[in-house]
C-alpha cells in the first residue's frame, strides 16, 4: 500500500485484488483536483445533500469553467434519508434526462450516506459508470467513501441492497471538516476508534490524549484510511478478511434499524463496539483491560455506550437479517487481542445475552429472545 506525500497532501493507494487501483487524496484544498479528474468528460453529475447546496453549486461552476464539462447538481435528502430506492431511482431518472453515457462521471459530495448512494447510482447506471467520491465528514473519509461498497437501506435493514463499485478517486479535503458540527466529528470518531482496536493502537493513544480528536485530526483520518486501504486491497469483495471492518457493526445496524435511522451511525457503532468487546472477552479470550478500554475511551469522546435493555428481542431479530449473517447463523467480528480481529459464527445465546447486559441502559432487564 505505497503512499507518497507531496507538501501537505497525502496520497494513499488502494489496490483491490482483481480490480482497478485508485488514490485516496488527503489534504487541504484537494477538492481542486476534481477539475483534473473530470477533464475530458462531457457530463458530470454532482450528487449532494440539501445541506451542501451552496458547496455543490461552487463545485458545479468550477467544473464548467475549469474542466469544460456540462456539470449538473443533483440534490438528495440529508443523511440516511437519501439511502432509499426511491431516491436512487430519481437520480437515475435525472441521468437519463441529461443523456448520461458510459463516458460521463458521477461525483458523490457529502457524508457517508451521500457517498453510499452516489456509488450505488454510478454502479447501476448503464451497469457501471465512473464515480469520484468527495467525502465531507470524518465518517465519510475514514469509512464510507473508501473501499467500493455502495448501498441503500430497505425496510428489512441497513445496506441490504448494494453493489461493489470502486471509485475512480477519493478526494478528502480537510478544509471541509472545519465547519463540521462537533456532534458530527464525534460520530465519525467511532469509526476511527474501530480502526484503532482492529489494527492501529496508536490511534487509541492519540484519542486518549485528546478525546475531541482536534489536536490530531489529520493524522487520525490518515491512519484510519490506511487501515481500511490495507484491508480492502487484500479483500475487495468481503470474501473473508474484509469482515474485520464490521467490528461493532452487527449490533449497530440493528440499533439503526429499530430507531428508524434516527441514530447517527457512529453512535450506534459505539454501542456495538462495547457489546462486541464484551462478547470478545467471553468467546475469544480478549483481556479485561482491553475490553474495558472500549467503554472508557468512547465515553470520554462523548459517544453512547448503552442502549435499552428491553429491546434485545427486536435487536436479535434485526441481526438475523444482517448482511453478515449466514443462513440461520449470526456472525460477529470479535477481538482476540488488541489489533487481532476475526469473525465468529453463532455464539451461544448465553454469551450474547451476557454481552448485551454490558450495554443495557440503567440495568434495564434483558428479555431473552
Amino acid at each position: 500500500m505505497p503512499a507518497t506525500k507531496v507538501s501537505d497532501v497525502v496520497r494513499i493507494e488502494v489496490a483491490p485484488a482483481g480490480d482497478r487501483s485508485y488514490e485516496v487524496v488527503l489534504g487541504e484544498g484537494v477538492l481542486g483536483e476534481l477539475d483534473v479528474v473530470a477533464a475530458g468528460r462531457t457530463r458530470v453529475a454532482v450528487i449532494h445533500p440539501r445541506a451542501l447546496r451552496a458547496t455543490a453549486m461552487t463545485v458545479v461552476a468550477a467544473l464548467r469553467a475549469q474542466a469544460g464539462a456540462e456539470a449538473h447538481a443533483v440534490e438528495v435528502p440529508d443523511g440516511e434519508e437519501a439511502k432509499q430506492l426511491r431516491v436512487a431511482g430519481e437520480c437515475w431518472d435525472t441521468l437519463g434526462r441529461l443523456g448520461f453515457t458510459r463516458d460521463d462521471l458521477v461525483v458523490g459530495l457529502g457524508g457517508g450516506a451521500t457517498t453510499d448512494l452516489a456509488g450505488f447510482v454510478a454502479a447501476g447506471w448503464l451497469r457501471g459508470v465512473d464515480v469520484v467520491q468527495v467525502p465531507t465528514t470524518v465518517l465519510g473519509m475514514v469509512d464510507a467513501a473508501v473501499g467500493g461498497k455502495t448501498g441503500i437501506d430497505i425496510d428489512a435493514g441497513k445496506n441490504l441492497v448494494g453493489a461493489f463499485h470502486q471509485p475512480l478517486r477519493v478526494l478528502c479535503d480537510l478544509t471541509t471538516l472545519t465547519t463540521l458540527p462537533a456532534v458530527e466529528v464525534q460520530a465519525g470518531l467511532a469509526e476511527v476508534v474501530k480502526a484503532g482496536f482492529i489494527a492501529d493502537p496508536r490511534i487509541l493513544e492519540l484519542l486518549e490524549a485528546d478525546p475531541t480528536g482536534a489536536a490530531h485530526l489529520p493524522e487520525l483520518v490518515e491512519r484510519s484510511i490506511r487501515v481500511k486501504a490495507a484491508v480492502v486491497s487484500g479483500d475487495p469483495r468481503e470474501a473473508g478478511g474484509r469482515e474485520i471492518l464490521n467490528y461493532g457493526h452487527t449490533l449497530a445496524h440493528a440499533i439503526e434499524k429499530i430507531e428508524n435511522f434516527t441514530w447517527r451511525h457512529g453512535a450506534a457503532v459505539s454501542v456495538g463496539m462495547v457489546f462486541a468487546a464484551e462478547l470478545s472477552r467471553r468467546v475469544a479470550g480478549l483481556d479485561d483491560t482491553t475490553a474495558a478500554r472500549h467503554r472508557e475511551l468512547l465515553r470520554e469522546i462523548g459517544l453512547p455506550v448503552e442502549y435499552r435493555g428491553d429491546r434485545w428481542p427486536s435487536l436479535l431479530d434485526a441481526m438475523r437479517v444482517d448482511k453478515k449473517a449466514r443462513g440461520r447463523r449470526l456472525r460477529f467480528v470479535v477481538l482476540e487481542a488488541l489489533g487481532r480481529a476475526r469473525s465468529f459464527d453463532d455464539p451461544e445465546p448465553e454469551h450474547l445475552i451476557a454481552a448485551y447486559r454490558a450495554v443495557a441502559a440503567g440495568g434495564a432487564p434483558v428479555v431473552e429472545g
